[in-house]
Parts: structure tokens; sequence; C-alpha cells
């Protein structure tokens, strides 16, 4: 890396609220001297970007390749949780992720994931109780109790949950949340526990009373979920109560960019600049006690320069005084670490046909998944199901597929459903991303289809699988079967090639398969979904029966 011993330009200084024309020096890595001059300048200097929350496993890069992103786009420090690793690994996927992540300029800051499984109906590969979670948060490089997804227990007085909580604040570490539609008495009683922040706010006026009881709004805008155009408005009505985040981003999107992309957005809504700033950069640094600069004197010299303030292009990322990234040649100022015996947990179940055949109930109808494209949440809806031979089979003509769930972690049988809305007319997708246990997830149209996938993803060790009935194609995830340590632009090129193939050879209509697939286990998320267990009510929490 090159070290930067001073740079000129319209210096914006958030902090302050002002912006002039200057000269910034470093020593060692930090801001000695801010000199204002009379000379005009065309590139804008500002603190760099912080993403308030984000699941790097999401990217499907290790912390290290996720950096490359990162710094390209202008982001200095990422808040993360490392919950997707440690529903897999359990505290060796976090160490791992933090001793990768060291090896890297990017700035990141992990949480002590608290919800580890995220419920008793799924298997996961690991438990964090609450004696693990005492002794991570003691941890300095643990820096908050990640989101804490079980709101039920925090309502309803779970004694794991609480003790959770309460060691957090022991150690006076902030307690993020996750309560997406939470209201009136309950959300008073979830925040008076210690909740400091919500990303899962939909509509305004929910972001709106969980700011009026002191709570802060993270403006989630990922691959997935995309909160943005609901509640960008609380930026300039609420400035010092709102952070910017995306959640998770896949790597073809990061490849577009990343929390550059939403301050743009911002920008060009017409919000104050400042405040846009602020979200971005100081919400975050003094919510999370964060050790990130923000263009003042004795600080880190953690900054990046852009050609404009509406478009906001990158042109140099810097991080303690070290250039880490220059646009003239689209160079990344550091090399990716080696890495010798990828982490990972899986167990090869041998899959028959026999294991997923649903044989019919005479004048039964069935409970259906209904997906949506890059959704979260699903719908039940309760059809007449096709039946050849006494068996229900995937409804091509009504697009009502066959959906499996795979235990990886022990020998068991799957778990076996049936779904609407991705529209394949032939092969089959699987995946080891599969929100929050990570357990295998395979669509098709056949259960032939269904096993080759299923097959080719447990000889992979995890993966991302597409069979066009003839040839199957795939992206290996060898680190925890989420994660590869392959060159970034090489993984969103095969991301993007996967996703065309699903389209335009198995006639998907979805715009982001795997990435909707991935959340079709994911229980804590209505209405309906499938864990390697069976059909789950996710309003009810119970298991349903698939006929009706």
């Amino acid at each position: 890396m090159e070290k930067i011993n001073s740079i000129k330009g319209k210096i914006v200084d958030v902090l302050n609220r002002e912006i002039f024309n200057g000269i910034i020096y470093i020593s060692n890595g930090k801001i000695s001297q801010i000199e204002k001059v009379n000379e005009e300048f065309d590139n804008y200097i500002l603190p760099g970007l912080i993403d308030s929350h984000v699941h790097i496993e999401s990217s499907m890069l290790i912390p290290s390749r996720f950096a490359y992103f990162a710094v390209k786009n202008g982001v200095v420090a990422v808040v993360t949780d490392p919950h997707e690793i440690a529903n897999v690994l359990g505290i060796e996927g976090i160490d791992f992720m933090i001793d990768d992540s060291k090896k890297v300029p990017l700035k990141v800051y992990f949480g002590a994931p608290s919800c580890v499984p995220a419920t008793d109906f799924e298997t996961s590969g690991a438990k964090i109780d609450s004696e693990a979670i005492f002794k991570l948060l003691q941890r300095k490089d643990i820096y908050f109790l990640s989101e804490m997804m079980n709101y039920p227990g925090v309502i309803y007085n779970d004694g794991q949950v609480l003790l959770k909580l309460k060691y957090a604040k022991m150690f006076n570490k902030p307690i993020d949340g996750h309560a997406p539609g939470l209201r009136g008495d309950n959300l008073k009683k979830y925040i008076q526990a210690g909740v400091s922040t919500d990303h899962e706010s939909y509509t305004i006026e929910e972001a709106e009373e969980k700011i009026a009881l002191g709570m802060k709004i993270q403006i989630r805008e990922g691959s997935a979920a995309k909160n943005f155009e609901a509640l960008y408005p609380l930026i300039d009505k609420y400035p010092g109560m709102v952070m910017l985040c995306t959640d998770d981003s896949h790597p073809d999107d990061l490849q577009k960019g990343y929390i550059n992309k939403i301050v743009a957005k911002a920008i060009n809504k017409g919000l104050d600049l400042f405040n846009v700033l602020q979200a971005a950069t100081i919400v975050p640094k003094q919510h999370y006690g964060l050790d990130v600069g923000l263009l003042q004197i004795g600080d880190k010299a953690d900054f990046i320069v852009v050609d404009n303030l509406k478009d906001f292009n990158v042109l140099r990322t810097v991080i303690d005084g070290n250039i880490v990234f220059d646009s003239t040649e689209q160079k990344v100022y550091f090399s990716f670490p080696s890495i010798e015996n990828p982490p990972n947990k899986f167990f090869k179940n041998k899959v028959y046909a026999e294991d997923i055949k649903v044989l019919y109930k005479k004048e039964s109808k069935i409970a259906v998944i209904k997906a949506f494209d890059g959704e979260l949440i699903t719908k039940k809806l309760v059809v007449n199901p096709k039946v050849i031979n006494n068996e229900i089979v995937s409804d091509i003509d009504r697009d009502i597929l066959k959906i499996v769930v795979l235990n990886r972690y022990k020998a068991a049988k799957p778990a076996v459903g049936f779904i609407n809305g991705f529209g394949l007319k032939k092969g089959a997708i699987a995946t080891t991303v599969a929100h929050d246990s990570h357990n295998i997830i395979a669509i098709g149209v056949s259960d032939k289809d269904i096993l080759d996938v299923i097959e080719r993803v447990i000889n992979l060790k995890g993966g991302l699988v597409v069979s066009d009935g003839a040839n199957i194609y795939d992206l290996p995830l060898p680190v925890a079967g989420l994660m590869t340590y392959i060159h970034p632009d090489t993984v969103a090129e095969r991301y993007k090639e996967l996703n065309k193939i699903a389209k335009e050879k198995l006639f998907v209509k979805l715009n982001s398969p795997f990435m909707t697939l991935s959340f079709m286990a994911l229980l804590v998320i209505p209405e309906l979904k499938l864990s390697d267990e069976g059909l789950f009510d996710a309003d009810k929490f119970t298991f349903v029966d698939i006929f009706c």
C-alpha cells in the first residue's frame, strides 16, 4: 500500500457542516493539519463511508475478498453480524471471519450473533447460548450484540434471551434489533430491554414510532430487501437517528456500487447533503464506537475522494493514511491472503427418489408457498394438486413445483413441500445459501432434476447449482458452504451467469432466483416456509401439514 502525506481538494467537513478548498496533511496515519486555501479544486474529499449493518457472508466472499468491492465503492468500515457462518460453524466460524478480515485494510467490526440457531424448528450446525455470548462480549474484537431476531423472547421474558441482553449491557456494548412490524406496547418493551437499532422497518409510520421511542433506524437497501424509497424522508426529518445499511448484498450488485450508491440516491432525492453524509459516517461511528476518522485533526486518515457530490463516483479511498484504491487504474492496493483448509461442516447425506415422493391423500388440497421476487415474505396458497400414479408431482402449467430442504449436518430424510412463483419449465436449482441454518434447498420440475442438483451440491460441499435437464452448472462455495476465496469479480460474473442460465434455459421468471430461494427456509419471516424438519407457519410459529 502507498502512504499519502497530503491531499488537496474541496474538503467536505460533515461534522461542522461546511465545504471549503483545502489541503489535508497526514502523519503516521492520522490527520496532522488541515489548511484552508484560496485555490479552487474539482475533486471532493469527505469521510469514508460506513455500512452500519451487513452480513458479509451474503456477498459469497470471505472478508478479505469482500474488502475489494468495499474500498472500490468508498466504504472504509463495516459493522457486520457473522450470523450466517455462526449458524454453520459457531465460534470457529466467527474466529475465521475476524482473522481473515485482519489481513486487509478495510475496518471490519464484528458483533456476537444473538440467535444461533435462529429458531428451534430447524437444524443448524452450531448453538451459541448465553454463556458463549458472555465470553464473546468480553472480547475486544466483538463490538456489539448482533440483531436480536427473537423479539418474542424479549417480550415474553425468555431466560436465555434476557441473559444475552444483560451481558451486552454489562459490557456496555450496543444491542442491534430485528423487529419487522413490531408496534405498540410490545415495541416499547423490546426497546426498554436495551435494543437500540432496527433495520427491518417497512413503513415510515413504523420507523417513526421506533425513533420516537429512542431507537435508531437503519435504512436498508440491499440486494433483496429495499426500504429506501419508503424510508428516505427520515434522513432529513430525524438527522442523527438514521444510518444506512445493506444487510445483504450479492457480488453482482457490489460490482455496481455499495453505500456510495445509496448516498447518491439520497442526494438526488433532494435531501440535505450533510444529513445524508451524517447517516453514512457520523451516526454509525458514534453509535458503535468505531475507530474511524471523520476528517478532523487528530483523526485516523480514513477518507475518500469523489468527482462530484451528485453521482458519487469514487476516485480514491484512503484508510489509515494508505491509498487502498485508485480509480485511475481501477487498482486495489492490497493483496489477497491465501486460504488453506477452508472451514466447513458438511454431512454427505444420500437422497433417493423414494425420499422425496409425496403420496396423495384422497380429496385433499395442499398448502403451497407463494414466493415473490427478491422478497423475504411469502404467502400461503391452498390448491388442488396434480396427481400421477397416486403421487403429487410438480405442475409446470400452474407453476406449482416441488421444493426440498435437506439437512446438511447429520443423517436425515429431506423435508418436501410445494412452491409457486419461480416459473421453472425445466431442470432444477439448488443452494446451501439458505437462511438461517443453511441446509440444502432445491426446487425442480421433476424428482430426477431435484436429486441431480442436490447430489452436485453435496459433492461440492456447498454452493449454487443449476441444471437445465441435460447440463449442470455451479458456483462452489467451499467456506462453510457460504463463501469462496476466488477473485471477487470472477464470483460476480459466475453468479450473473448462473442467474442468466436459470432465466434463459429453465425459464425462471424471477430476477433473483437464488436470492429468493435462499429465503424460503427463513422461518422468522412470514408466512409459509420450509425447514429441514417440515412445512412451517411463521405467523403461528408452528409446523403445519402439507395437506389441507
